[in-house]
């Protein structure tokens, strides 16, 4: 009775989004002002463990701006659930892209990829802008009548 699809879809939005929100905030100092330890750490901190690295991060300040961007802008949508499958898609990448820089910390990246997959896969259910946006445009009653007229096809 508790765990509704739609709650469950809400509470993955926003338990992926608040350890993202949570880093990408601490990255700047005013509107686009990018925090000089942001700039530092991805300068001399923050490695690339790959076969033979690690290695520097190329561009470190450009790289500290988009993680910061990525963070703040992705973690937005998935609480308001719009474009959240492009936004959760965003974060899987970065996800992928701290487990390179910190090997160690798997066990926390494999659940935010766990999360990120399975609103990938299920959507942002009803809880939702993208519901609310589907359900205003129409959009909700064309895919079931697409589906059900392909499901005819195939029988």
């Amino acid at each position: 009775m508790i765990a509704q699809p739609s709650l469950v879809q809400l509470v993955l939005r926003v338990g992926l989004a608040v350890p993202f929100w949570r880093s990408g905030i601490l990255k700047w100092d005013g509107f686009l002002q990018l925090s000089d330890t942001a700039v530092e750490l991805f300068t001399s901190e923050f490695m690339l463990h790959l076969p033979g690295g690690p290695y520097p991060f190329p561009a470190p300040a450009v790289m500290a701006f988009l993680s910061g961007s990525g963070e703040v802008v992705f973690s937005m949508l998935l609480v308001l659930g719009l474009a959240t499958r492009f936004a959760a898609t965003g974060l899987l990448v970065m996800t992928a892209v701290v487990e390179l820089t910190v090997p160690d910390g798997w066990p926390v990246h494999i659940t935010w990829a766990a999360m990120a997959l399975g609103i990938m896969a299920w959507g942002p259910g009803r809880l939702s802008l993208d519901y609310l946006l589907r359900r205003f445009l129409g959009l909700e009653a064309q895919l079931r009548t697409t589906s059900s007229a392909e499901s005819g096809r195939r029988a």
